[in-house]
């Protein structure tokens, strides 16, 4: 065996999956001097959460009254605010089209469903639960804990700086300074509970609010439960 043979034996990469915290900005109008201003004022409010941030350019809900979006000035527009653009999500032909000649991928519009290509009768098998990942120890600033496949249960405070994510349920039994993602695989059924409210950020299957978005809620500083309705993050009392 020659040495060239030894070294194709020796692998030169892996495949591994890999959890992101994706943000989505899904354009409601086709107007990228008011995108500009109202992007710049909420990057001024949490310019850290900004900086270099994954995205994912949501075009499947604009009304089709709405033109032919710029997606090259539109993608230069977001990376001047930190916001670098992965993928596209689009359902209008001239807005995959544009995606394509950028080599951007294109996502599936929300809510879009894949047709079975071989309607054959499928055994299904279901899956055991897993049992919900439990944190006794405080949660210090820096720290990243994620509960894959599971709830996330913390049973102390959770510091400014911190992130919590889980793609089910987060509980914090304390209070709750830092950055809480829950449902990071698309599940809008997903909670977060905290007994402070006094968060960074906010999120459920993408949708989020900043701390600055939080302060405003009547219920900061409370115990509270946060849920998704018709995408848009609500904030109850416990």
């Amino acid at each position: 065996m020659s040495q060239a043979d030894l070294l194709d034996q020796d692998p030169v990469f892996q495949l591994k999956g890999s959890m992101l915290a994706i943000t989505t900005l899904e354009l409601a109008h086709n107007d990228l001097d008011r995108l500009d201003r109202q992007l710049q004022a909420k990057v001024a409010q949490a310019p850290a959460f900004f900086e270099n941030t994954p995205l994912v350019l949501a075009l499947d809900k604009l009304p089709e009254a709405e033109g032919t979006v710029d997606l090259n000035a539109l993608m230069q527009l977001c990376q001047r605010h930190g916001l670098r653009t992965l993928a596209i999500r689009a359902s209008r032909a001239e807005d995959v089209s544009a995606a394509n000649a950028l080599n951007l991928p294109v996502l599936p519009p929300s809510g879009a469903r894949e047709r079975l290509v071989d309607p054959a009768p499928v055994k299904v098998v279901e899956a055991e639960p897993r049992p919900s990942r439990i944190i006794t120890q405080p949660v210090r600033g820096g720290m990243q804990i994620y509960a894959q496949g599971c709830d996330l249960i913390v049973l102390a405070a959770v510091s400014a700086g911190a992130e919590l994510l889980a793609d089910g349920n987060i509980h914090v039994y304390g209070p709750l300074r830092g950055r809480a993602l829950a449902g990071v695989k698309g599940n809008t059924q997903a909670r977060i509970f905290c007994q402070q409210l006094a968060a960074e950020m906010l999120s459920i299957a993408g949708q989020y609010k900043t701390a600055e978005d939080l302060r405003r809620e009547p219920l900061w500083g409370q115990a509270v439960q946060a849920s998704l309705s018709a995408d848009v993050l609500n904030i109850r009392s416990l």
